[in-house]
């Protein structure tokens, strides 16, 4: 064990800490603890081991003690609680986090602390070939090297600028202070995504660094990834912090849709003897419904995340309600009901005119979609604009 009192700038404080989130890894914790203290040693980095346990029943926790670790008791059961808590209890600069199944090399710890060094906020392995890894013969299931891995990897370089190949890898360093901005809510496996996504988010410095993924040296137990449910909370997790995809972008598609529709349908166009008539602009009606309904969810969200700290505050956002606040949102909403109710009383009308009997319908729909469609939207608009003013007092 290398000296805490040293640190490779002849300082007094602990440079790097290599934090293992444990739960039941006797098999392998010990071979973790010593490959990671040799790296220390090896190449004079002033540092600790701290294993995080989530509450083992084998000797686990013995382990870690009787190999000068030092042991961090987590309660709240997950992996992000359990790394949580021993980061917190991390007292160096930098931290390297790592599983405790023998499937990361800790020797490599070095190149990791030569990035950070270097001034980068996060250092994210990679053992995707895509990113130059290298994954060793039956170290990674096929579905998840070759189709979960990658997708959700490109998802978030898609969905949030992630410069990273293997969103999922957990070898990765950070110093403590970025960490600290992040201010990490998952406690479940959502943590690692978490961190990547906040910290492209922030616009934090973040490098790749190559790895080699081994075969984990578990034998009598199978690993704690489980590959349904794991997947879907990463989805999951990757619509949910991000409206734009989720809400956004198909509620705009859905209003093109519906005014396209309209269009078409109002004059009632025929094209290759194809007619576009009433029934066409009910359907673009409930496109531009559904597709209004979805653009407010966006913006529900993203105050939403925002307000609990689950995004970093956003000044479109700030303009937005800058701009559209409750007053505005309640007179844009009055006067979209008001056209909308004067279309509907000009088909009551129509239909007093007859006496109140029979219509022609293809006339008289003309009228009541587009007031239909102009008093649920403006009903919509008063009642998010209250809505979005309670989100908003939080922001403020």
């Amino acid at each position: 064990m290398t000296d805490p009192k040293q640190s490779h700038d002849g300082g007094s404080s602990i440079e790097l800490s290599i934090v293992l989130p444990c739960l039941n890894e006797a098999e392998t914790l010990g071979a973790c603890i010593e490959t990671a203290f040799r790296a220390l040693r090896e190449n004079g980095i002033s540092g600790e081991v701290i294993v995080a346990d989530n509450g083992s029943t084998d000797d686990s926790p013995g382990i870690a003690r009787r190999l000068g670790a030092r042991l961090v008791t987590i309660a709240e059961r997950g992996y992000g609680s359990a790394l949580m808590g021993g980061i917190a209890a991390a007292q160096g600069k930098y931290i390297l986090m790592g599983d405790a199944d023998e499937s990361y090399d800790f020797m490599e710890a070095p190149k990791f602390l030569g990035k950070l060094r270097e001034g980068c906020d996060l250092v994210q392995g990679c053992r995707l070939g895509s990113g130059g890894g290298v994954v060793a013969r039956d170290a990674m299931p096929f579905s998840h090297r070759w189709l979960g891995n990658p997708a959700f990897s490109l998802m978030t370089r898609v969905m949030f600028g992630a410069p990273v190949h293997d969103v999922h890898c957990g070898l990765r360093a950070f110093s403590k202070e970025h960490y600290l901005r992040l201010d990490q809510r998952c406690t479940g496996m959502e943590f690692a995504t978490e961190m990547i996504i906040k910290s492209s988010l922030q616009g934090a410095r973040i490098a790749e660094i190559p790895i080699t993924l081994r075969r984990d040296g578990r034998v009598t137990r199978s690993p704690h990834l489980r590959t349904i449910r794991d997947g879907w909370r990463t989805l999951r997790f990757l619509l949910m912090l991000s409206p734009r995809w989720l809400f956004l972008y198909p509620g705009a598609m859905l209003i093109a849709l519906g005014i396209a529709g309209a269009a078409i349908a109002f004059p009632a166009v025929v094209y290759r003897g194809i007619h576009f008539d009433v029934h066409t602009l009910l359907f673009a009606a409930l496109a531009l419904l559904l597709g209004y309904q979805s653009i407010l969810f966006s913006i529900f969200a993203k105050t939403f995340a925002i307000s609990e700290r689950l995004l970093p505050r956003s000044p479109r956002m700030d303009r937005l309600f800058q701009v559209l606040n409750l007053e505005r949102g309640l007179l844009l909403g009055a006067i979209a009901m008001a056209a909308g109710l004067a279309l509907l009383l000009g088909a009551w009308h129509q239909w007093r005119l007859t006496h109140f009997g029979p219509l022609d319908y293809r006339r008289t729909m003309r009228w009541v979609i587009p007031g239909m469609t102009f008093t649920a939207l403006g009903f919509q608009t008063i009642l998010s604009s209250f809505f979005l003013s309670i989100l908003g007092m939080r922001r403020k």
